[in-house]
């Protein structure tokens, strides 16, 4: 063994533990030490605005241990999807100083960027007014106020979220449909492969960097497997915290996106982005735990379901409806949300049943959830997390009345739900009780930018007008 090898061994062993951290420190002068140690170049402090799309700063390493000010203008979290801002009204006002907004690091999100060739690192940040207030209105600020909601009733919520998402060919010209990659096979993927290990093997290359980007992040994949659609993957995340588990799915999304572009493909988590197949879904699994017992608050001693568990089913059935928005944030979201589907168009719950919006799965007592099958995966998973969360909790302290589980077909005959974006904005505007939860300010900007984005939609031209109205009207 040469000394060089034995100097690097030896400077291994007489360091901390906590830099062998792949997510997360403790300190400033912890992360000084974790940087240092990996040679850590540069920095790239990001935040999720509405739409979950990382926004933020890059600067050396160096100058984000100094105590750097970080900052980010206000009209970030008040951006369309293609870059507009909405008009004032129905209780939105533009700043009209668009005043700076602090970030602050959390240090506990502190991992490397696996796919980048300098070596870097990345910081989740939060946002807050020069005076020190927390920002109400941006999205990880929304879903913590949510969890602080539940922890001062003495409850902590546990969630698992499962997302999938469509592997595509390159698409540079947007007036084009997407297609199914080709895999190694050689030959295009077809639909109708639920579960099939043989689909999964078409990437084996792809999915080895999506594993490999996500250990080096410290992000626990449960299980992955391949959908229903032409292409289409899923993977679920162990259960844990809400804040935890939206980071993990706003930095899974990086991460499969960069794998993709790894094999000159596209990742795309668009909710229907291929006429004719499935679309993609964001499910999520939650319970409630009583903080002092730690036990789960939906399950009886004896084992039999809980008053709270059919006020939790009460609050989704009467609020998710009025929430819809954040689950379903854009124009496309609603083409999944179709009749006979397996994407539920009812607000019906049942055991077992993938027909109804919130299933509660075959499991022990201990493990007693409830499955929101509604949300898609393009979704803000932070805003998703808050509004189905929210909805339970406005369930959990009004004690209300959960409607009979459903034991045949749910989703032929009622639809329950809005069926189109400006439809979900006027109900989400007139529940003032999730309002007042989600935040006031929250509310009317996010209303005010989906209004916003559907105009920009009604400025395009689509291919069903030019087919059935060009030579017909």
């Amino acid at each position: 063994m040469t000394p060089v090898k034995k100097d690097v061994r030896s400077k291994r062993s007489r360091s901390p533990t906590f830099v062998n951290n792949l997510r997360g420190v403790k300190s400033w002068k912890d992360a000084s030490a974790w940087l240092e140690y990996r040679g850590i170049e540069d920095i790239e402090c990001i935040t999720p605005d509405q739409a979950g799309v990382a926004r933020g700063k890059m600067m050396p390493s160096s100058k984000f241990t100094s105590n750097t000010s970080l900052a980010l203008p206000s009209a970030v979290f008040m951006a369309t999807i293609s870059g507009g801002y909405p008009e004032d009204g129905n209780g939105f006002v533009y700043p009209e100083d668009d005043g700076d907004l602090k970030m602050v690091p959390d240090l506990s999100t502190l991992t490397v960027v696996p796919w980048e060739d300098d070596p870097t690192a990345a910081v989740i940040c939060d946002l807050v007014h020069q005076d020190g207030r927390t920002v109400e209105f941006t999205p990880r600020n929304v879903l913590k106020n949510v969890v602080a909601a539940y922890d001062k009733l003495g409850l902590k919520p546990v969630v698992a979220p499962e997302i999938e998402f469509y592997l595509v060919h390159k698409n540079p010209d947007p007036d084009y449909p997407l297609t199914p990659p080709v895999g190694r096979s050689g030959r295009a993927i077809g639909g109708g492969a639920g579960y099939s290990i043989a689909g999964v093997n078409e990437f084996d290359e792809l999915i080895d960097d999506i594993y490999h980007f996500s250990e080096s992040q410290g992000l626990e994949i449960d299980t992955l497997i391949h959908e229903e659609g032409a292409g289409q993957l899923e993977i679920n995340l162990r259960h844990g915290d809400p804040i935890e588990l939206a980071d993990q799915v706003f930095m899974f999304k990086r991460t499969i996106r960069e794998a993709a572009l790894k094999h000159n493909i596209y990742a795309t988590f668009m909710a229907k982005p291929i006429q004719g197949q499935p679309g993609s879904a964001m499910h999520i699994h939650q319970s409630i735990i009583d903080k002092k017992t730690g036990a789960n608050i939906f399950t009886a001693s004896d084992g039999s379901e809980t008053d709270q568990f059919f006020h939790f089913i009460g609050g989704m059935q009467q609020h998710v409806p009025n929430a819809l928005v954040m689950l379903a944030p854009y124009v496309n979201s609603y083409r999944r949300l179709t009749q006979a589907a397996s994407a539920p168009v009812n607000n019906k719950w049942g055991y077992d049943n993938r027909t109804t919006a919130f299933r509660v799965p075959r499991s022990d007592p201990a493990a007693r959830r409830v499955e929101n099958r509604i949300p898609s995966s393009d979704a803000n998973p932070y805003l998703a997390l808050a509004a189905s969360l929210a909805c339970g909790l406005i369930g959990l302290k009004n004690r209300l009345e959960s409607e009979a589980p459903v034991v045949t077909t749910a989703n032929e005959d009622e639809i329950d739900l809005p069926r189109g974006l400006l439809e979900a904005v006027d109900l989400f505007e007139q529940d003032e009780e999730l309002a007042s939860l989600l935040g006031k300010t929250f509310a009317t900007t996010y209303a005010a930018i989906k209004r916003a984005e559907f105009e920009t939609f009604m400025e395009v031209i689509s291919p069903w007008e030019r087919e059935y109205l060009l030579l017909n009207v």
